[in-house]
């Protein structure tokens, strides 16, 4: 089992609140010191493991009273899910980002961890070349298409 890194553990931390309080409110600097980091330390943890392709929602206000907010997206049901997912695509999904959207499905029990897996590894930029970001947009399109007839 991999050791766990600072991001880890601050991720960890902010998950534990949205799990008991639906969303979280936190001050960059009172983590910071928890966690013995400097600030940009918590931006690089919220840019990467909080974005809106993993299923988040974060509001930033800087300054002496500034906050972060975060939620977890939710919808009120699998079809609504799906039809905002696919208005979110555009014409091109970079690798990490059509990864990030994988894991998102699989969060919400769409797919399996190991269907994202199967197709992350169809989608590389080495087996799909130079077309590739058009064509990972293309197939998360008709994978979302699927999966809402499924429903």
């Amino acid at each position: 089992m991999p050791l766990k890194n600072t991001s880890d553990h601050i991720e960890e931390y902010i998950k534990e609140i949205l799990e008991r309080t639906g969303m979280a409110e936190i001050k960059r600097s009172h983590i910071a010191d928890t966690f013995r980091v400097v600030p940009s330390q918590i931006n690089y943890v919220l840019k990467t493991r909080f974005t809106e392709s993993r299923g988040y929602l974060v509001e930033s206000k800087r300054g002496g009273g500034g906050y972060i907010r975060i939620a977890r997206l939710t919808f009120s049901d699998q079809h609504h899910l799906l039809c905002n997912l696919m208005e979110s695509i555009g014409d091109q999904l970079s690798e990490q980002i059509f990864a990030e959207l994988l894991d998102y499905l699989s969060d919400e029990n769409l797919i399996t961890r190991r269907e994202g897996q199967l197709v992350l590894s169809l989608a590389t930029d080495d087996l799909l070349g130079t077309e590739g970001p058009r064509l990972r947009a293309e197939m998360l399109r008709r994978l979302l298409q699927r999966l809402d007839r499924k429903g």
